[in-house]
């Protein structure tokens, strides 16, 4: 009896083991997940806007990642309804045109988040990546302001901290883009530094409002996340082909839909599409010291990619300033101490990835905004 029971406590470990060891290697997976999404969008979609030849249109771009998204979602919810049509239309005609005052509630958030996914195109065809990426980490600055605004919630002293660390970071990187703001001019570029900031700046305050916003008004709903995508990328596509037709409406109808695009278009819209997908289906593995790491560490690639990819100059200021936001980054995602009179869930602000989506982000944010609010 007594070697039966050790026999089954050996075995018991043994299982306990290989879970540990399971969990481990798909945090690790996880991590790299996000920090090749995060860093791969970026710099993909600042080589694209710097190639010579034909450019494409932005905003057909958008409308395009929102369709592709849709289409993944509705696929992904015909499997779970055991590839069966007729289910999966009646499921549909439910959650989105029965249920039409919790499809509308939808209709801001997708707003913000089709701005920002055009945003993002004229900040990153205006900054250089890495600049790009530091700056736009004042994201996680404008969530938590929304959160303690919005929602109530209260952060950790340590939190602040970070929140003025960051704010400090990303200034002294502007301070430092200031200076070689005048060597661009003197190239003959026809990038614009202002308009590339402007950019980065209201597509922060627009993540930070989207997501908050989005998780006041899922609170206590059953949706689930590949629903609340398909309701969100049907606003997306028709605010998207609004915006074309504003912005790029004569072009569009003189050389059409899909003009200028090349392989690595695509890929930047796959990206864009799927990343934030992918990044929800792990993200449950990670925890936010993890995600706080994976930001980080993408503002690294970045920086040493474009320093090869675009013969991006660091100095000693963008170090500092970097150095601070990475720090902060970090800082903000540790666990609050025990019995702080923080909420918990207050800490979610801080995974805030290229949203978004979007937020992505510009589709980050609203996948992971939207597994938690659900």
């Amino acid at each position: 009896m007594a070697v039966g029971n050790h026999s089954k406590t050996e075995e018991e470990r043994g299982a306990s083991r290989s879970q540990s060891e399971a969990n481990k290697r798909l945090k690790y997976i996880s991590l790299a997940v996000l920090v090749v999404q995060n860093a791969s969008l970026i710099l993909s979609i600042r080589y694209v806007r710097t190639l010579p030849g034909d450019r494409f249109f932005t905003t057909s771009a958008v409308v395009m990642a929102e369709v592709l998204k849709v289409l993944t979602c509705l696929l992904i919810i015909l499997l779970q309804k055991r590839c069966s049509v007729k289910e999966t239309v009646y499921f549909l005609v439910d959650s989105i045109v029965f249920q039409y005052k919790d499809t509308l509630k939808l209709a801001v958030p997708s707003l913000i988040y089709t701005l920002q996914n055009n945003l993002q195109y004229v900040a990153i065809s205006n900054l250089p990546a890495a600049t790009f990426q530091v700056t736009y980490q004042l994201k996680i600055l404008t969530t938590a302001l929304f959160s303690v605004l919005m929602l109530r919630k209260s952060l950790s002293r340590v939190q602040w901290v970070s929140l003025l660390l960051l704010f400090a970071g990303v200034a002294i990187v502007q301070v430092q883009q200031e200076g070689n703001k005048e060597k661009s001019v003197a190239d003959g570029s026809n990038q614009n530094y202002m308009v590339g900031l402007v950019a980065v700046v209201i597509s922060c305050l627009s993540s930070g409002f989207a997501g908050v916003y989005f998780e006041k008004i899922l609170k206590g709903s059953s949706a689930s996340v590949w629903v609340r995508n398909v309701q969100l990328g049907i606003f997306g596509m028709v605010l998207g082909m609004l915006g074309l037709w504003w912005n790029d409406g004569a072009s569009v109808a003189e050389h059409g839909f899909l003009f200028g695009y090349t392989s690595m278009v695509w890929c930047v819209i796959f990206n864009q599409a799927f990343g934030g997908l992918l990044v929800a289906v792990v993200v449950k593995y990670a925890d936010n010291i993890l995600k706080g790491f994976a930001t980080s560490f993408s503002i690294i690639v970045s920086t040493v990619t474009s320093i090869y990819l675009f013969g991006f100059h660091v100095d000693l200021l963008f170090t500092a300033g970097a150095g601070l936001v990475i720090g902060a980054v970090y800082m903000y995602s540790l666990p609050k101490p025990a019995g702080g009179s923080s909420s918990p869930s207050s800490s979610s602000s801080s995974s805030a990835l290229p949203d978004r989506g979007a937020k992505m982000e510009a589709f980050l944010p609203k996948c992971s905004s939207k597994e938690k609010g659900s």
